[in-house]
């Protein structure tokens, strides 16, 4: 991050508290890694409060607040105070943003997008200096912190977006002002939030608000649902257009250590976001053979039961919204397996009154599919399974508890394909592959 003044600091997020003379060099939410040197931003989170530790930060050196209430017991010079830290925070970003030189990226998407942010990240990497998002810091918290701490000697930027609720993108991308807006695809996640499936659409495409009056560009897959939408609304904002897809993606050979059509569309994404650079495609394309999919995102891992047999575990476990699981699905059956495909399938998370529905073309999805064998768990999986047919063998978990030990000392056999995929809390289907990769 560059340096700051308090001075600038309280110009910058619009307050009037009257600070000590301060140089800050990085900016932090949390109490524990605060030291000196840094800013601290009081943030009301669901468990904790980051102005019940103000007191003890300042104590341990930090010369410097932003907090949404003084605090008493703290000397007020150190305080500056905001309506809102969460605002300030992304001012902040946005300040640090502007001081950037190179070309920023901002990605959104229902599905996939951290991955195809790695992917991107990965190929831009080959060409000059890249600095993207960590993990899946995508939120109000997140996107602040990744501008924040950019790269100022990096060439390109790429800045991750999630939400969940309208006008979420729309605050999130006001602070990053990108160059280049990108929307990887429309699904019904996070329905219940919406009155419906168009929502969804309109809420992804306000990311085309943040990209400049002249020479924006948005870039769209021009397959996903409600493309037209993002089409309109990315015109509306000026921006040129680049769209990808089955029928419009850069014509080179094009080949990838993932199966699954959902790997193709982040491929074709990030060469479109290479061609628009004017970097080669080409190139790149050859270089995405070796990018492969992320820890909790599809990663596979050669595994050994209890007995020694051998099986490939597809880790998915990191979401599991209806479309990335159909995908998922989709992928497994068409993957060659000498043994059987193995489906370990958790319920699905904040689809409100559309649950049962969801649940149950799942079901029906993997009644065409090839797969051997499927475990549900949580009780709306029983939906799912319902409506599998009889040639499909079927076990059902009321939670994961027990699960691990089911799959390594009774079901799992040599060169069996298993997946396990679902919602990452709701399920926690996660804790019973970081249990399978443990045992090896």
């Amino acid at each position: 991050m560059i340096k700051l003044n308090s001075k600038k600091i309280a110009e910058i997020v619009g307050s009037a508290s009257v600070l000590v003379d301060a140089d800050i060099d990085e900016v932090v939410t949390d109490s524990r890694v605060a030291k000196r040197g840094d800013l601290f931003i009081a943030i009301k989170g669901e468990k904790f409060d980051g102005h019940d530790f103000v007191k003890e930060v300042i104590d341990r050196g930090v010369e410097l607040v932003i907090v949404q209430k003084l605090v008493p017991d703290v000397p007020a010079v150190r305080q500056i105070v905001v309506p809102d830290t969460l605002i300030a925070y992304g001012k902040i970003g946005r300040y640090v943003r502007r001081q950037f030189k190179g070309k920023v990226i901002a990605l959104t998407g229902s599905a996939g997008k951290t991955t195809t942010k790695e992917e991107l990240r990965f190929a831009l990497s080959k060409f000059a200096p890249t600095y993207a998002t960590s993990g899946n810091h995508n939120n109000f918290v997140g996107v602040p912190e990744t501008l924040c701490k950019l790269d100022m000697n990096a060439t390109y930027a790429i800045v991750e977006m999630g939400m969940s609720a309208k006008g979420e993108i729309s605050r999130l991308v006001s602070f990053t002002e990108p160059d280049i807006a990108v929307v990887t695809n429309v699904y019904p996640m996070h329905i219940e939030f919406f009155k419906n499936f168009e929502g969804i659409a309109e809420a992804k495409a306000e990311i085309f608000e943040g990209l400049p009056k002249n020479g924006g560009v948005a870039v769209i897959n021009a397959d996903t649902n409600f493309a037209d939408i993002l089409e309109k609304r990315a015109a509306e904002h000026g921006a040129r257009i680049v769209k990808f897809g089955k029928n419009i993606h850069p014509d080179v050979p094009l080949e990838l250590a993932e199966e699954g059509e959902h790997h193709l569309y982040n491929a074709w994404c990030v060469l479109s976001v290479v061609k628009e650079l004017g970097l080669d495609v080409a190139q790149t394309a050859a270089a995405l053979k070796d990018f492969g999919a992320l820890d909790g995102r599809g990663k596979k891992h050669k595994l050994h039961t209890t007995s020694g047999a051998e099986y490939v575990l597809i880790d998915d476990s990191y979401s599991g919204q209806p479309e990335a699981m159909k995908l998922a699905i989709k992928a497994l059956s068409a993957m060659k397996c000498e043994g059987r495909k193995i489906a370990v399938l958790g319920k699905m998370a904040e689809l409100g009154e559309h649950s049962k529905e969801k649940h149950i073309e799942i079901g029906k999805a993997i009644a065409e599919s090839d797969i051997n064998i499927v475990v549900g768990v949580k009780p709306e999986m029983q939906d799912m399974l319902a409506q599998l047919p009889e040639r499909i063998e079927q076990h059902y978990f009321e939670n994961k508890e027990g699960l691990d030990e089911f799959l390594l000392n009774k079901l799992l056999q040599n060169n069996d394909i298993v997946l396990i995929k679902g919602a990452r809390y709701s399920s926690e289907l996660y804790k019973v592959t970081e249990s399978l990769i443990k045992h090896g």
